[in-house]
C-alpha cells in the first residue's frame, strides 16, 4: 500500500500530459514519482531474480540495449526495460509507471536498462548491477561533462559496483583503462572489431583520446571480423556467425557484438548463437537510428546525430548520396562549436536547414561550400516545406537531426510510439 498513492499521482500526471501532447509523458511523470516515492526505483530493481543488467557509455546504448533485450526475450526471459530510451532517473520511474501494478511491483526475470553515463554512476550507488556493459567514451556533452576523463571516471564507478561480469570495448583506450584499474580481471569480458575492419574506415570508432601511454589491446572473446554494407560477420567464443545490422555503419557493428556477448554472458548455457543472430537480422532499428518510415506515402530515412563522432560516422555512411536532405539541429546542442570539428565533405547538399540552432549549422555548411536550398528557423514550417518537395527520382528523402529536433519532428509528424519502427 505504501506506493499506491504515488503510483496513482504519477499515472494521473502521465494521462494529463498525453491528452495535451500525444506520445509525451516519458519524463515528467517519472520526475513527479521520483520526488514523492524516491525509494521506489531501488526497491523495484532489486526485486528481479536475475538482477539488473546495465548498458552504458557515450554512444550506442539504445541500439545495444534493444538488441540485448530482444535476444533475451527470444530465449524465454521476461525483461523489464526502458524502450522510450529515456535513460535518466526520471525516465526509469516513468517506465515503472508503465509496467508496474498499483503497488509498484513488476513481474519478470531481469531488468535490462540503458543508462546515461552520469545517472548510471548515481543509480548504481543504490542498486549494484549483476552485469554491466560499457561501450565507449566519446567527446560528448562537453558542456555537461567538461572532459571525457570525467565520463571515464563515472563509468569506472559503474564497473566497480558491478557484482558479476563487466563487458568492455577492447578498441577504446578509455574502457581498456577502466578494465586495467578494476582489480578483478576474472570478471572482465572483452569485445571488439578487428584491425582490418577498423583500418578500412576513415574515422574508425572515434573514441576520445586519453593522452596517456597506450595500453595493449586485451584478448577478446567476441569480435566483428567483417562488415559489408549492413551485413556483418562475427566470432563469439570461437563460433562464427553472420547477421544483418539495423543500418550502415561500424558503430552498429560494435553495438551488435556488444549485445551478442552481453546476451551470451547473461544467458549462459541456454544461449543459442543461431537464434541470437536471427533476432539481430530481424530486429528493426531504434527509432531515428537509421529508421525508415512512411510520411505522406513515401519512405523517409531518419538519422539521429548526437555528438561530433555520431555526426561524423553517420555522414561517412551516407553512401547512397540522398537526392533530398533536410538537416535540423535543435536546442540540445548547447555548444555549437563542435559542429566545426565534423568533416562535412560527404554531405552533398541540404534542401532545408532548420532547428533551434539553424543559423549555426547553416553557417558551418556554408563554410564547407555545401549548397543549401532554404533555411527555415521554424521546424514545423521547415518540415512542411521539405515534405512538399516532389518525390525523389531515386532513393528516399533523408532527415538528419539532433535529439531535440528529432523529438519535435516525431511529435509534429505524429510518431508517438517509440517501439513502432519498421526496418
Amino acid at each position: 500500500m505504501f506506493y499506491l498513492p504515488a503510483i496513482l499521482i504519477g499515472r494521473a500526471t502521465r494521462s494529463l500530459i498525453r491528452r495535451v501532447r500525444p506520445g509525451g509523458g516519458s519524463a515528467l511523470p517519472g520526475l513527479v514519482l521520483s520526488k514523492i516515492a524516491p525509494g521506489l526505483l531501488a526497491k523495484t530493481l532489486k526485486n528481479f531474480p536475475d538482477g539488473l543488467v546495465v548498458v552504458t557509455g557515450s554512444a550506442g546504448k539504445s541500439t545495444t540495449t534493444k538488441m540485448l533485450v530482444a535476444i533475451a526475450r527470444s530465449h524465454g526471459k521476461s525483461v523489464f526495460t526502458n524502450p522510450s530510451t529515456a535513460n535518466i532517473e526520471q525516465g526509469f520511474y516513468s517506465a515503472i509507471l508503465e509496467r508496474s501494478n498499483l503497488f509498484g511491483r513488476i513481474s519478470g526475470d531481469v531488468a535490462i536498462l540503458e543508462m546515461d553515463e552520469g545517472h548510471a554512476a548515481e543509480i548504481t550507488k543504490r542498486v549494484s548491477p549483476s552485469q554491466s556493459t560499457i561501450l565507449n567514451v566519446l567527446e560528448d556533452q562537453l558542456d555537461r561533462f567538461v572532459d571525457p576523463a570525467i565520463v571515464r571516471e563515472k563509468l569506472a564507478l559503474v564497473a566497480s559496483r558491478t557484482l558479476g561480469p563487466v563487458l568492455l570495448n577492447a578498441d577504446d583506450q578509455n574502457t581498456v583503462i577502466i578494465g586495467s584499474q578494476l582489480g578483478k580481471p576474472s570478471a572482465l569480458r572483452w569485445f571488439g572489431i578487428t584491425d582490418a575492419v577498423l583500418g578500412a574506415t576513415k574515422h574508425g570508432l572515434g573514441a576520445a583520446p586519453t593522452y596517456l601511454n597506450e595500453l595493449p589491446r586485451p584478448l577478446v572473446t567476441a569480435e566483428i571480423i567483417a562488415v559489408e554494407g549492413t551485413k556483418a560477420k562475427a566470432v563469439l567464443d570461437s563460433s562464427e556467425t553472420e547477421f544483418d545490422l539495423p543500418n550502415r555503419g561500424l558503430h552498429y557493428a560494435l553495438d551488435s557484438i556488444a549485445a551478442l556477448q552481453s546476451a551470451e554472458t547473461y544467458l549462459g548455457s541456454s544461449f543459442d548463437i543461431k537464434l541470437a543472430s536471427k533476432v539481430l537480422s530481424d530486429l528493426p532499428p531504434v527509432f531515428a537510428r537509421g529508421e525508415i518510415a512512411q510520411v505522406r506515402g513515401e519512405d523517409v530515412e531518419f538519422i539521429l546525430v548526437q555528438n561530433p563522432m555520431s555526426f561524423q560516422l553517420n555522414l561517412d555512411n551516407l553512401n547512397t548520396k540522398p537526392e533530398q536532405i533536410m538537416v535540423a539541429v535543435g536546442r540540445d546542442v548547447h555548444d555549437p562549436s563542435w559542429l566545426w570539428t565534423v568533416d562535412m565533405s560527404n554531405l552533398s547538399h541540404a534542401d532545408v536547414v532548420s532547428g533551434y540552432n539553424f543559423a549555426e549549422i547553416a553557417l558551418r555548411m556554408a563554410y564547407a561550400d555545401i549548397p543549401i536550398g532554404r533555411v527555415i528557423g521554424d521546424l514545423e514550417e521547415a518540415l512542411e516545406a521539405f515534405f512538399a518537395l516532389p518525390k525523389p527520382n531515386s532513393g528516399m528523402k533523408t532527415v538528419i537531426f539532433s535529439a531535440d529536433a528529432m523529438r519535435r519532428t516525431r511529435r509534429i509528424l505524429g510518431f508517438t510510439d517509440p517501439e513502432a519502427v519498421d526496418r
